[in-house]
């Protein structure tokens, strides 16, 4: 397995271009195969996610070229409705072609789905969505077997706000007779983005950043050339780089409403940052320390990103005093804390859900793993923060996720190498 070398103890300083989001490229992908025809889209990063997804659009008949974040895709012809078992265990967001192969072919087959390892995730939001609109579910060995004659719309009340589900209750709508209305639909940037790019290729979704959607079913839809939303996790994960080594750092092409709750607790914890119509700015903090914060508590949007709790707890072991941290989405996600510990962190976990963060106190190089996506993120910012070198080892996570992270973090002024294994 390939991994970082991290050398601490840099300020970072320079301007960064956010990357476009991995977490609305990935809906996007799958959504074109509800046309037959070509789709163009920019702006997609060039990560291992997006093109394992591609492999597995391929095998169900996709052509496509990919090149410089430029994708032209085409699936004139769906040639199977099973999904490559092997890539679909390896990643999440493959539950994204339940919605897509049913409006298309009326019928899907899938394993269940992989991914990070973040605790139980249930696929029951899912098929309650897609039962709702006329779906027959039926259980197969190692997964389900989806069918449909007819997708009828109706009121689909969400059995929780699931981002996947709701995405892949809006793609069966879109080609469902009638008009579809969903309550307590999931309204993250990434949701928004891919009603955005449903409504350039015909659909017609009202609602868009709300709670309840509207969508009229259409007939049929046409290809289009559509610009993927810049990725608002990758820019609080650098905003988090920037104020940890306190440097000064500028980050381009974002969307400031995208991370309200992010930009509060920031505030809260008294860093130095200015923001713009799609920009900030950050420079060094004007105190000794930071300060605690009362609670960092996850939620839907658009409350404070999950995604984002990981690197923001790193921020607290820096602040003086005592900050508390509730997680209430994932089982698994607070598994990085004890990573955090072996290089010098003060971390009291409660329970699966809750911790306790007690700072200021330094962080010392050591050998840590990255557990998943983001929490590897927030194991570059430890080792950017610690003293000495520190070994990130499994960074597949990390880059399943963010584009060449450390090239982006060197070009601001880190020291980090990336080894992989001699054969």
């Amino acid at each position: 397995m390939p991994r970082f070398i991290v050398e601490g103890g840099h300020a970072l300083n320079g301007t960064v271009k956010i990357n476009g989001s991995k977490n609305a490229a990935l809906p996007i992908l799958a959504a074109t195969l509800l046309t037959k025809d070509e789709c163009t889209l920019r702006n997609v990063p060039n990560i291992s996610d997006i093109h394992a997804f591609l492999e597995i659009l391929k095998g169900l008949g996709a052509e496509f070229e990919y090149s410089r974040g430029t994708l032209r895709i085409q699936t004139a012809k769906v040639g199977t409705i099973h999904a490559q078992k092997e890539l679909v265990q390896q990643m999440r967001a493959s539950i994204l072609l339940l919605g897509p192969l049913l409006a298309r072919k009326g019928e899907a087959e899938m394993v269940f789905p992989g991914g990070c390892v973040l605790g139980k995730r249930s696929i029951h939001a899912h098929t309650h969505a897609l039962e709702m609109l006329g779906a027959t579910i039926e259980d197969t060995a190692d997964g389900i077997r989806a069918t449909a004659t007819t997708l009828h719309g109706t009121k689909i009340i969400m059995a929780e706000s699931s981002v996947t589900a709701t995405e892949n209750a809006i793609m069966a709508a879109v080609l469902a007779k009638n008009t579809t209305k969903i309550h307590w639909a999931a309204m993250e940037p990434h949701v928004q983005d891919l009603c955005h790019f449903l409504n350039s290729m015909g659909a017609q979704i009202r609602g868009i950043g709300t709670h309840t959607l509207f969508i009229e079913g259409v007939s049929h839809l046409h290809g289009t050339d559509y610009e993927i939303t810049s990725d608002y996790l990758e820019a609080g994960t650098l905003a988090l780089a920037a104020v940890l080594t306190r440097g000064t750092v500028t980050l381009e092409n974002i969307i400031p409403d995208h991370l309200d709750s992010f930009w509060q607790k920031l505030d809260e914890v008294g860093a130095n940052f200015t923001l713009t119509e799609n920009s900030a700015t950050f420079k060094p903090l004007k105190t000794k320390h930071f300060k605690p914060v009362e609670q960092l508590k996850t939620a839907v949007f658009p409350g404070f990103a999950t995604d984002l709790q990981a690197p923001f707890t790193v921020l607290l072991t820096q602040a003086d005093g005592t900050s508390k941290m509730f997680e209430t989405l994932f089982d698994g996600r607070l598994n990085y804390l004890y990573e955090l510990e072996k290089m010098g962190a003060k971390v009291e976990i409660h329970n699966s859900h809750q911790a306790t963060i007690q700072g200021p106190t330094p962080l010392k190089g050591s050998n840590i793993v990255s557990c998943d996506i983001r929490a590897g993120a927030a194991m570059v910012l430890a080792a950017l923060t610690a003293e000495g070198v520190t070994n990130i080892s499994d960074i597949r996570y990390i880059e399943r996720g963010y584009e060449n992270l450390h090239e982006t973090l060197n070009n601001l002024g880190a020291k980090i190498t990336r080894k992989t294994p001699s054969k």
